[in-house]
């Protein structure tokens, strides 16, 4: 049986028949069941929920010779025509072939015939996102002044290419993603009705893998029936699809808690060999790690939460006190925001490599206590040794202290909101830098000379200096002290900054904190921080990404060559740093 035989086969005819989508499915059963149709809907959601299908199911609904009423009869001659694409009355479009103004004219001639057999004439236009700007300038002008028993069914998965003023004439709809339950449900009622035989984790496996897409599910359990075997099973969807077990992923969570570089890269090579599908080994990295902070934090009390056999979630709640709470919670985040890094490379299986490197040596490489004080002590890490002796004299600088012993706590590094300072697989810094990243000693208190400590006068620019230093001149989070104004007046550094961005981000809990620290270091005990009001105003970034969208320059890349707006940002002042 082929996943192609299997999607037509089992294609729904009736709202009812249709995985998911309760309330689209209420509204326009009621719709079509009390003759109330609007002159146009706008279906929008990710590949394979159900748009077009409900479409379809739609325009039978309202031509079906027994309506109106609630479902299609698919006896009639109209719901007959309809399924098999041959009706008159219902038109489907491709947005993508016929986006052109001239398409559009036709389109509108057409509208101007009524009905010639059913009740209504219905036009399906799928991936109308694609249409020209002409194109939906003509489609307005119908929209406007719709014409009786006429209606528009327009489908897409980029609801925001479209104008507002269409989208203002429409009723828009939202499609969901299917839960993973309710896609296993679904697959269990073809099986069923197949007589096949199934393994509950297979089902599992390949609802998982499919995404919330009903087609996706389809396709991938028609690939995993086409192998032949009696019934579905664990083993044979993961040998089909490339998919990795759990056994790997206990391969992986070891390497990285022992720190073996080596472990790493010979799982990496097996999931190579294996031919396994990259983008969902991220995805089930991203999972393992979330049910170990589940479990790490909560204990048995979160097995009802992971998902998985009762066998292989104990087995994680064995793991969990293996990690400290915050190295498991950084790996997560890290996992999860270098998915489309490492799909998107190049290289992607040295981008892997990198990704997973980066996560078991991240206590040498940040020095857990960065990320939590609740964390282990950094494993030295090759030419560490003991601090130098005879530095213990020495006078600290002017309106300063000197630096602590090697044996000293770090002062706190300044949290990027942004995220950088967690992207420890961007710098890819080579090993001696990050071997000084990580034993460095920040200043402090009674260090002595020749480490890093303050220097100069004290004033605002030697303290945004000291702070990069104790940060790395690549901090984005420290590098905007530079940026704006600050003064020390009796015990209190008043800073002043330019734009409200800045102020948000220098009054986040975490951030006060770490500055108020480097403060003291810097000018001694006692000292604390005062945030003041911003001196000049900004426009909200939704105000500027709307102010570029209506740009005719940015719509005219648009239209032409395909272009989109990834993200709007504000221009720093570089003032020489």
């Amino acid at each position: 049986m082929s996943h192609a035989s299997l999607t037509a086969k089992y294609r729904p005819q009736t709202f009812a028949d249709v995985a998911g989508q309760e309330t689209v499915k209420a509204i326009l059963s009621r719709a079509a069941a009390e003759n109330r149709v609007a002159p146009a809907y706008l279906f929008s959601g990710t590949r394979g929920v159900g748009k077009t299908t409900i479409a379809r199911i739609f325009a039978k609904a309202l031509n079906c010779t027994r309506g109106p009423a609630a479902e299609p009869c698919n006896e009639c001659e109209q719901c007959r025509k309809i399924t098999q694409g041959m009706a008159v009355d219902v038109v489907e479009i491709d947005g993508a072939s016929n986006r052109g103004i001239d398409d559009a004219k036709r389109l509108k001639e057409a509208i101007g015939y009524a009905p010639m057999e059913g009740r209504y004439k219905v036009f399906i236009i799928d991936e109308a996102h694609m249409l020209t700007r002409e194109a939906f300038n003509a489609l307005l002008k119908t929209l406007e002044e719709p014409p009786a028993n006429v209606t528009f069914v327009m489908a897409t998965t980029e609801p925001h290419k479209f104008p507002v003023t269409i989208v203002s004439r429409c009723q828009h709809f939202i499609f969901k993603r299917l839960t993973e339950n309710g896609l296993a449900a679904h697959l269990v009622r073809i099986l069923e009705r197949e007589g096949t035989g199934y393994e509950s984790e297979a089902v599992k496996l390949i609802a998982r893998r499919a995404a919330g897409s009903v087609r996706d599910s389809m396709s991938l359990l028609g690939q995993v029936l086409a192998l032949g075997s009696d019934s579905l099973t664990v083993a044979d969807a993961r040998g089909i699809l490339g998919l990795a077990g759990q056994e790997l992923f206990f391969r992986v969570a070891d390497a990285i808690r022992r720190q073996d570089c080596v472990g790493v890269s010979t799982v990496l090579r097996d999931v190579l060999d294996q031919g396994l599908d990259l983008g969902f080994f991220l995805r089930e990295l991203t999972g393992m790690w979330r049910n170990l902070f589940m479990l790490r934090q909560a204990g048995e009390s979160a097995l009802p939460l992971l998902d998985l056999p009762e066998e292989e979630a104990r087995q994680w709640l064995e793991w969990a006190p293996q990690f400290a709470l915050s190295h498991i919670h950084a790996c997560w985040q890290m996992t999860l925001e270098g998915q489309r890094r490492v799909l998107n490379s190049l290289e992607p299986a040295m981008a892997l490599e990198l990704l997973l490197l980066n996560l078991a040596f991240m206590p040498r490489l940040l020095g857990m206590q960065q990320v939590s004080q609740t964390a282990p002590a950094p494993v030295p890490v090759a030419g560490d040794g003991p601090a130098p002796s005879g530095g213990s004299s020495g006078t600290p600088p002017a309106g300063g202290h000197a630096a602590p012993p090697r044996s000293a706590p770090s002062v706190p590094s300044v949290p990027d909101p942004a995220g950088t300072s967690g992207r420890v697989a961007d710098a890819a810094k080579p090993q001696q830098q990050a071997q000084a990243d990580s034993t460095a000693p920040p200043p402090a208190e009674d260090a002595p000379p020749g480490q890093s400590e303050p220097s100069g006068p004290a004033t605002w620019e030697g303290f945004a200096q000291f702070c990069l230093q104790q940060n790395g001149q690549d901090g984005k989070s420290l590098r905007l002290l530079r940026q704006i104004k600050g003064e020390l007046r009796d015990g209190v550094l008043h800073i002043t900054p330019a734009y409200q961005m800045q102020r948000d981000r220098l009054t986040q809990p975490e951030m006060a904190a770490a500055l108020e620290t480097l403060a003291r270091s810097y000018w001694g005990a006692g000292v604390t921080v005062a945030v003041g009001e911003p001196t000049e105003q900004r426009k909200a970034i939704s105000d500027l990404r709307k102010e570029l969208d209506d740009h005719p320059a940015v719509q005219l890349l648009k239209e032409e060559l395909g272009a989109r707006v990834l993200a709007v940002r504000y221009m720093e002042k570089n003032n020489n740093d």
